[in-house]
């Protein structure tokens, strides 16, 4: 008996249609800031696979042979990875950098998590000539949010800002998935017991009070929807990106995971 290996696939949304990609690099085209001078800070928000995004997101930079820093403006958890550094340590990051081109750093905090280094630590880091990934909100691992007034966290030299979102938030009630449902609840003019929909989806992210709130004027905004595990996750996806395309909201990108 063989065993089920997943793997990851991810679309872009173009021509009304769901295109696969080789990778979230090809769908973001980050050297496009390299070209203008500029290095990538993403800041990712939102709910439903952050970290997971961010953790791929880091890997493709590494198989390029471009060293990545990831860090938090809020808390993320800290994984027992080779990787991950609790405080910040100039000597610690650069000898990660050269032995496994990514590192993950945040200052201790509790319940086993990293939080946001001190200002003149983080702004060592954006200093220097590396990429910079930045997990920005949080959900409480609801695959869907609302983001409250002191929410998201994102700096203003971020040049992207990814907004994801869960799809198996779609047909289950606002109350039990998404985070701040009371604020959902407002700007969805919908009750805590009625379902998620595709078009909230899209209302959510199209927002300056859902997933677009504090995105830089002059950073590009993608939304990223998760958990297209089948084919009925992307139809849903599907229509997600069409209703945000009617929000003149173009790009997209669907990830999922497929056996093989």
């Amino acid at each position: 008996m063989f065993a089920t290996v997943l793997s990851r696939m991810i679309y872009i949304y173009s021509d009304g249609k769901l295109c696969e990609t080789d990778s979230l690099m090809q769908a973001l085209k980050p050297e496009k800031e390299e070209l203008r001078g500029q290095r990538p800070v993403i800041s990712a928000v939102g709910a439903g696979g952050k970290t997971t995004t961010l953790h791929r997101l880091a890997d493709e930079y590494v198989c390029a042979g471009i060293p990545v820093i990831v860090t938090t403006t809020t808390h993320i958890m800290r994984e027992d990875r080779e990787e991950f550094l609790s405080g910040f340590s100039e000597e610690k990051i650069r000898r990660q950098l050269q032995k496994i081109g990514q590192v993950w750093v945040g200052e201790p905090a509790s319940c086993g998590k990293l939080g946001r280094l001190a200002d003149t630590d983080l702004e060592k880091i954006l200093q220097w000539e590396i990429p910079v990934l930045i997990e920005a909100d949080g959900a409480r691992r609801l695959p869907a949010k609302v983001p409250a007034k002191h929410e998201p966290v994102i700096l203003p030299c971020t040049t992207y800002v990814l907004s994801v979102y869960g799809l198996d938030s779609i047909g289950q009630k606002i109350e039990d998935v998404v985070f701040r449902h009371e604020l959902a609840e407002k700007l969805l003019n919908k009750k805590k017991n009625e379902c998620v929909s595709a078009e909230d989806i899209a209302i959510l992210a199209s927002s300056v009070y859902g997933g677009r709130k504090g995105c830089p004027e002059k950073a590009g905004y993608t939304v990223v929807l998760n958990k297209a595990d089948n084919e009925t996750r992307k139809r849903t996806a599907l229509a997600v990106c069409r209703a945000l395309e009617d929000r003149k909201i173009r790009q997209v990108i669907v990830t999922g995971r497929q056996e093989s």
